[in-house]
């Protein structure tokens, strides 16, 4: 069977009813699997997952789309978290009996019905048209508040959909990638320059770890900071690696790494190398755990 992964990012994670209604709209699609949801006020962001056959994704994120679109006004949102968009980006993964190109295609038979229905598109990663919108930080550039400004431009024009700004739901970008974990560490201090520094020294277009992508937030309902990261190739960037630096540079700064979160669902293997290096497990695999060998069989 072939199975398509979807982990759309909706600018709304405040208001419940909304969140309810989002969750629903994959909830009720035919043969789609929601496998995880979360929401976080401070970002002001909701992430869905969830896997199913090509058109059962299609229909799905559809219907996830016109509720977001019908209930999200960008005019009235906050949130600490980049933004394009009322549906700000849409990343499918290729899972099982699936090539890349029929993935893109996917992504892009959807961009051209958000397109119609008045929102403008940018494809990125795997799915872009264009070199420099490969790197989902560079199509997000100037967020919601400078799309007007951009959307005019030869830069901003849009894949699909109208070349002017709408006010109301933004625009969205839609992609094909490889399975990303989006892991971030929070630290006990408020003092958000720290995590920014921290950031800037771990992520890759500052000449950090490559495959990293990371900034740094403040999470004011906690009174902490956060470095949030994406790691792009879990294989290439083991988190391990990054998080040690993280509570070094974090020391000299005199603050401790006050918790973790995974946002989302990521692959067993992501975390094979963390594993063997905090247990000293030379030869750890992750064909070594008990429930991986029973899916397995």
């Amino acid at each position: 069977m072939k199975l398509v992964e979807c982990v759309p990012n909706v600018s709304e994670g405040r208001a419940e009813s909304v969140m309810r209604r989002l969750v629903g709209a994959v909830e009720t699609t035919t043969g789609l699997k929601l496998l995880d949801w979360s929401a976080d006020r401070d970002h002001n962001r909701t992430v869905l997952t969830y896997v199913g056959e090509p058109e059962a994704v299609f229909t799905g994120t559809q219907a996830l789309c016109r509720e977001a679109f019908a209930s999200i006004d960008m005019r009235n949102h906050q949130g600490a978290h980049p933004r394009l968009g009322a549906v700000d980006v849409i990343p499918f993964v290729p899972l099982r009996d699936v090539t890349g190109d029929e993935t893109v295609a996917l992504a892009r038979r959807l961009g051209a019905w958000i397109g119609k229905q008045g929102v403008p598109v940018y494809y990125y990663a795997d799915a872009a048209t264009r070199p420099d919108r490969e790197s989902l930080p560079e199509v997000r550039r100037g967020q919601y508040e400078g799309l007007a400004a951009r959307i005019g431009t030869p830069e901003g024009e849009p894949d699909e959909g109208p070349r002017e700004f709408n006010a109301k739901s933004g625009a969205s970008i839609v992609g094909v990638r490889f399975p990303l974990v989006a892991f971030n560490v929070n630290l006990d201090t408020p003092d958000l320059s720290i995590a920014k520094r921290i950031a800037e020294t771990i992520r890759h277009s500052t000449g950090g770890f490559r495959y990293v992508r990371a900034m740094g937030v403040a999470l004011a309902d906690k009174g902490q900071v956060q470095v949030s990261i994406d790691f792009l190739q879990y294989e290439k960037t083991p988190i391990h690696r990054v998080l040690e630096t993280i509570r070094s540079e974090a020391a000299r700064h005199g603050v401790a790494v006050a918790g973790c979160e995974l946002i989302g669902l990521a692959p067993m293997a992501a975390f094979e190398e963390t594993i063997a290096h905090y247990l000293q497990l030379h030869d750890f695999s992750v064909r070594q755990v008990l429930e991986n060998r029973l899916l397995e069989s």
